[in-house]
């Protein structure tokens, strides 16, 4: 549990809650059923070993936060998730109904091992979620690196409307015609900025646009490396 101020909600809360669930309690000393719930949730917190991170606001000494979230009665909680609310409750609740928040905020074993990223977690998280798309592209990628294309298809295939599977899927069709080998074994060592200019040379092959366009969503749309292959991709084919 961590006592957060507004001074540090950015950071405690909202940058926090992008990697790991942030379930914030908006209190205040004078409040009796805050009093009754803070230890229902730090005891749900405690359980969960750290997949999620209960944060405390004392309304009191921080009324812009009380504000800025639309408090009007406390105990009030809010789940944040990627820098948002993605669950809330108000007043005091029975431990089954906190124990059910929190199962519904925190991340499921499938995700946990999906995060990890290796091979045998991936598969793992693949067991248990089926189909799960980080996961089989994740695991997806690891094969491509080791040549094994035809799992790799068969991770990719019940994924639709995926920028990064559909890429994954031209990138398999560009390595069967033996096309831009170099490029791929850039991208599979790191050197995306390498990959990027191999392959912006061959547009205006689909393919190629389609291998571009997932390797970008794959770094995010922050990356400054990602706006200016978007600027370079959208003059080449515009």
């Amino acid at each position: 549990m961590v006592d957060v101020s507004e001074a540090e909600f950015d950071a405690e809360v909202i940058e926090r809650s992008r990697t790991t669930p942030v379930i914030v309690d908006f209190w205040a000393a004078w409040c009796g059923p805050c009093r009754a719930l803070t230890p229902l949730l730090e005891q749900a917190a405690g359980a969960r070993e750290g997949s999620v991170v209960l944060a405390k606001v004392d309304t009191d000494a921080n009324p812009g936060l009380a504000q800025a979230f639309g408090i009007q009665g406390i105990p009030a909680v809010k789940a944040f998730r990627d820098g948002a609310v993605v669950q809330e409750f108000v007043g005091a609740q029975p431990r089954e109904v906190v124990e059910s928040f929190f199962d519904a905020v925190a991340p499921s074993e499938a995700e946990l091992l999906a995060a990890a990223g290796d091979e045998q977690s991936l598969r793992r998280a693949l067991a248990l979620e089926p189909g799960r798309a980080d996961a089989s592209i994740a695991l997806a990628r690891i094969l491509l690196a080791g040549g094994q294309d035809d799992e790799a298809r068969a991770l990719l295939e019940p994924l639709a409307e995926d920028f990064q599977a559909d890429g994954l899927r031209a990138r398999i069709r560009l390595h069967e015609g033996g096309k831009y080998e170099q490029a791929i074994a850039a991208l599979d060592a790191g050197d995306d900025e390498q990959a990027f200019d191999l392959l912006l040379a061959g547009l205006p092959d689909e393919d190629v646009r389609m291998l571009i366009v997932g390797e970008l969503d794959r770094r995010g749309a922050g990356d400054p490396l990602v706006r200016a292959t978007r600027r370079r991709l959208a003059a080449a084919l515009y």
